[in-house]
């Protein structure tokens, strides 16, 4: 068997390992499969290169540009994923862990390409809140914005997940409109590179926007800047290293971490032997100790059930974990695979060895199991290993020793207070999980135990068919955690898109706003149209295009007869006194939503035309009541444009309704689908 020569793709060349190259062992076998590292990277000219090759490149698309090219590299990676999963047995991952790294690497693609279509614009600034009026007349406003960060992105990755840690830092920062440089654990840093060089191959990525160091970094971070972002996820003393740095620090470096993390796991008070919440906490249990064989930064290393039911959930869980094979994970019978290495193991039965002296190891024997299709004795294998700790109080390591590994710990809790406080010891995790179906239960975890966990999972019968489980981490949410689990934020939709753009507060005048956010902002420039706008295509209508319809009086036969007609007869409308004594009318007034039908009348041009779909309104307000005899008319203007395909896209109309003394009576945002 030849041994694999892994490269590094840096400055747009392919670069073999050199000097400093690693051998790297298959986690089945122990036998050498591959060699990485080259300690004559130039890691000047890989920044320089993204820097000044592949931002540019990147920032001249817009975001709408971006998410088309994330969902185009995702859907090429579905295409080839067979062969990362051919490459990733060797890390000791079985076919439903590639499930999990790979599938969940190009579904976190997916999901940015279309949050980049559906939240974001189709230009190049990315508009943050409301506008702010800083002026009493409205003429001095301010905004915020978030441009994208003009340096390079540096991603170092954890072994676990060679595709997936990939590419849940990666898609926020190309949507983002940064270059990454990629640098994979060595351990498995084999399938990071098939996953980069198709992406490459695709010829969907500008030159510079990523690349690749298979090895270790050199003095890289020596030479970054207040334009780039370190991303990091591993160990807490590596990532205390990283960010010590005196160049990152003197330079106030963007410095993501997402690192050790102790996650619990609580067993509600009500969830007893028999209910649906106790078998399914079980199951949540044996799955998070035993996907990837442990090596999930999200897995529970520590269960906390009510003292009257600990002997229940190690029975329980001990019969689950005595059904899981261990073995070749290649193998269709195989459960659990190996740890990524052989070095990987020693850390692992390290630990335990330091959790065995606070706690009682009651299932699993690392020096008699079974492993099937592989030798035990060479491959990096390890059983699934279950502690007891009876006095999670007076113990320490169990709340300060990470076993990265298929090892958790037992511990009973005296009460949901308890419960709390014992999954607070972990100084911050990245998620905390409650099996319960008590509400209560679930608000007094919530207030108690959130400022210590990033994310908070609770499931039971109505929600464990749809849940994706306690180890999840999905690209809509935020995944990261205070403390020691890093104190960063990845995913989470756009926020994580935030990381890689720098918001700006501008501030002046209706114009200055409009023409930098590309959204027309009240008080701008009204620009009038050739036609009425609904006759217009969506790339004939402009920015601030306007409509101003004439006047309607509102009569009291139309107030009674929208209140017959729709059976909305509050008194309000139908009862003079009544109205009268309310302190926000004069008397009876006109429906609110008589006054929407009547706008839509005004301002709608009933023939066949490019205008698709009323899809709906935002931000509805009534200024002002509207009585009888009063007169409306509306303003309609383009406030913002958003393409959806190539046959249409949605354009945002700001509506305003003033009465006959100009004074605004209603204002709201009208969505429609118009056709190119």
């Amino acid at each position: 068997m030849s041994i694999q020569q892994v490269p590094s793709f840096a400055a747009g060349s392919w670069i073999a390992p050199g000097s400093g190259a690693r051998d790297i062992a298959s986690a089945i076998t122990g036998k050498v499969i591959a060699q990485a590292g080259n300690d004559t990277l130039d890691v000047q000219a890989m920044l320089d290169h993204a820097r000044t090759v592949g931002g540019p490149a990147l920032r001249a698309m817009t975001f709408h540009d971006r998410a088309r090219m994330l969902k185009g590299l995702a859907a090429h990676l579905g295409r080839n994923k067979q062969a990362l999963y051919d490459l990733s047995f060797d890390t000791g991952a079985t076919q439903s862990d590639h499930m999990i790294d790979v599938d969940g690497g190009i579904g976190t693609m997916f999901v940015f390409a279309s949050k980049g279509r559906r939240e974001m614009p189709d230009g190049h600034v990315y508009v943050d809140g409301e506008v702010e009026q800083l002026g009493r007349s409205g003429t001095f406003l301010g905004q915020h914005i978030c441009t994208p960060l003009q340096g390079v992105a540096v991603h170092i990755n954890a072994f676990n997940f060679p595709v997936w840690g990939m590419l849940e830092k990666l898609a926020p920062a190309l949507l983002a409109g940064m270059p990454a440089i990629v640098k994979p654990a060595t351990n498995s840093c084999y399938v990071t590179e098939l996953a980069v060089r198709l992406m490459l191959g695709s010829g969907l990525l500008p030159a510079g926007a990523l690349q690749l160091v298979s090895g270790g970094l050199g003095d890289m971070l020596s030479h970054v800047g207040g334009q780039d972002v370190v991303s990091f996820t591993g160990s807490a003393n590596t990532a205390l290293m990283l960010r010590s740095n005196p160049v990152i620090l003197k330079n106030a470096v963007r410095f993501v971490a997402e690192q050790d993390s102790l996650n619990a796991s609580i067993l509600g008070p009500d969830a007893v032997p028999g209910t649906p919440e106790f078998d399914l906490f079980v199951k949540e249990v044996t799955r998070e100790m035993t996907a990837k064989a442990g090596q999930k930064c999200t897995a529970i290393r520590r269960i906390l059930a009510p003292q009257s039911q600990v002997d229940a959930v190690i029975s329980a869980l001990s019969e689950r974990l005595a059904k899981i094979r261990i073995g070749d994970p290649r193998l269709e019978t195989t459960r659990m695979g190996a740890l990524v290495s052989v070095g990987q193991k020693r850390d692992v039965l390290a630990s335990a060895a330091i959790i065995a002296q606070e706690a009682e190891r009651v299932f699993g024997d690392p020096d008699n199991f079974t492993v099937e299709g592989a030798d035990a004795a060479k491959g990096a294998f390890v059983p699934p290993m279950l502690f007891h700790c009876a006095d999670p109080d007076s113990a320490q390591a169990i709340h300060e020793v990470e076993a990265f590994g298929p090892v958790s710990t037992i511990m009973p809790y005296r009460d949901l207070d308890h419960a709390i406080a014992l999954a607070n010891r972990g100084q911050g995790s990245l998620v905390a999980s409650v099996i319960t179906h008590d509400a209560d239960v679930a608000r007094q975890v919530a207030i108690g135990a959130g400022a210590f966990h990033g994310r908070l999972y609770f499931n039971n019968r109505d929600s464990m068919k749809e849940s994706t489980g306690h180890g999840s981490p999905l690209p809509h949410m935020v995944h990261g955690g205070p403390g020691r689990a890093g104190g960063g934020e990845e995913l989470g939709g756009v926020r994580g898109v935030m990381h890689y753009m720098q918001r700006t507060a501008i501030q002046g005048s209706p114009d200055i706003l409009t023409a930098i956010s590309g959204t027309w902002v009240p008080g701008a420039t009204e620009i009038a149209g050739p036609a009425h706008p609904f006759t217009c295509r969506f790339d004939e209508l402009s920015i601030g295009e306007t409509l101003n319809t004439a006047p309607r009086t509102i009569t009291l036969d139309d107030i009674e007869h929208f209140a017959d007609f729709t059976g909305d007869n509050f008194y309000a409308h139908m009862d003079e006194d009544a109205a009268a004594r309310n302190p926000f009318f004069p008397g009876r007034v006109a429906h609110g939503y008589l006054l929407l039908s009547f706008a839509a009348g005004l301002f709608v041009e009933p023939n066949e035309g490019p205008v698709l779909a009323n899809t709906g309104l935002d931000n509805l307000r009534f200024m002002k009541p509207v009585s009888a005899g009063d007169a409306i008319a509306v303003r309609l203007t383009v406030k913002k444009k958003t393409q959806r395909n190539d046959d249409y896209g949605e354009v945002r109309w700001h509506v305003t309704l003033s009465n006959q003394d100009a004074d605004m009576v209603g204002e709201y945002e009208l969505l429609t689908m118009v056709a190119y």
